[in-house]
């Protein structure tokens, strides 16, 4: 009996050092489960990371080629403006220039009309005409002679 109860503690032994083997086993077995869930959260987080630099690097892309536009664009019109700028210069000295001839054409008009009663009706008509027909654009002569214009004239505009 005694040899029977040595068997029976024997195999009570080998039962928990087959459990110990069997708990060793499953936490192998869960760490090697945990290592490769890390490394494939780890690659899908490399991805997503690739696939976010991808979008920044398109979105840089874009982004650029806007800017180049906009520059041209700015460029372009900065250009419009110094004609446009140049073109109202010019205007502004041609309507100067035509006040001026205005104004001294009014001055010959004054001039005219005080002469025109210190004359006699003799003298005047051998000077100029009366004031009369001076405005009437039918008395006027140059209004009868052709205007002359070369083709690189009207290339010009």
């Amino acid at each position: 009996m005694a040899s029977s109860s040595g068997t029976s503690s024997g195999s009570s032994l080998l039962q928990n050092s087959g459990s110990e083997e069997d708990l060793q086993a499953l936490m192998d077995q869960r760490k090697r489960k945990r290592m490769i869930s890390n490394r494939e959260s780890a690659r899908r987080s490399r991805m997503r990371k690739q696939k976010h630099l991808d979008e920044l690097v398109a979105q840089v892309a874009q982004l650029s080629n806007e800017n180049q536009q906009i520059v041209t664009s700015v460029n372009s019109t900065t250009q419009q403006y110094l004609n446009v700028e140049a073109e109202n210069s010019v205007l502004r000295a041609q309507v100067g220039e035509l006040s001026h001839r205005l104004q001294s054409l009014n001055e010959i008009i004054n001039i005219l009309d005080a002469s025109n009663g210190s004359f006699g009706v003799e003298e005047s008509s051998t000077f100029f005409e009366p004031a009369d027909s001076f405005f009437n654009p039918l008395n006027m002569g140059y209004l009868n002679q052709p205007i002359m214009a070369s083709t690189d004239i009207l290339l010009q505009y």
